[in-house]
């Protein structure tokens, strides 16, 4: 085989440059365990973290953007107010994260090459390394779904082809980012970064605090 050939894009992942990302973002957790309040609504240089994070998506270009919102929705919908987005409820919000990705992924409207399932507490995640995931998602060789890992660590956000759409929003994958992974193993590419940055949960008040630490304004993002 080739060069060429093994790194021909799979079935149904077309060539970098070519790709529709559709993004849904994942923003209707309880936050159980935030002392401080819903850990999407605290202050991250002026802005909640949704916004921050949400904002990052947006300059990675995406065709088209879906927030999944459940607990406190109307403030994470406020928080997000004058963005080119869409929100979708969901109201089975308290079963966890996989009806979230259903509900998200069932309300992308727009044709695409890919979905990339984005975590509205990852605000560290710049355009820069969505960007990143992209290109190397669409180099993908005889797999369908791209994973970030580091130093071991799964991490989001996933990517996955279009072709994966209609399962998943009928329910017929088991579904939440690592839940996808895990039902369809054959289909998986794992991709070592070398940032913590997608791997960083933001779930207590100590993570909220190293996430302050570590944040960069020079890497803020536009409107």
């Amino acid at each position: 085989m080739s060069k060429a050939q093994a790194e021909a894009p799979a079935p149904g992942v077309p060539e970098a440059g070519r790709l529709r990302v559709a993004a849904v973002v994942l923003a209707a957790g309880l936050s159980r365990r935030m002392e401080l309040g819903p850990k999407l609504l605290l202050d991250l240089a002026g802005e909640p973290m949704i916004r921050r994070t949400v904002r990052n998506v947006l300059a990675m270009g995406p065709s088209e953007i879906v927030v999944v919102t459940g607990a406190n929705a109307g403030e994470v919908e406020a928080a997000l107010a004058g963005l080119p987005l869409r929100c979708a409820f969901n109201p089975e919000f308290r079963a966890g994260q996989e009806g979230s990705v259903i509900c998200g992924v069932g309300a992308l409207r727009e044709s695409c090459d890919a979905v990339m399932v984005a975590l509205g507490d990852k605000p560290l995640v710049t355009a820069e390394h969505l960007r990143a995931l992209v290109a190397r998602f669409a180099k993908l060789s005889g797999r369908s779904i791209l994973a970030p890992h580091h130093a071991g660590a799964p991490g989001n956000p996933v990517t996955f082809a279009a072709k994966h759409i209609a399962s998943i929003a009928a329910g017929k994958v088991r579904v939440g980012c690592r839940r996808l992974i895990e039902s369809l193993p054959d289909e998986v590419a794992v991709e070592e970064v070398g940032s913590e940055v997608y791997t960083l949960d933001c779930d207590t008040r100590e993570d909220y605090e190293r996430l302050k630490r570590l944040f960069d304004p020079a890497a803020a993002v536009s409107p």
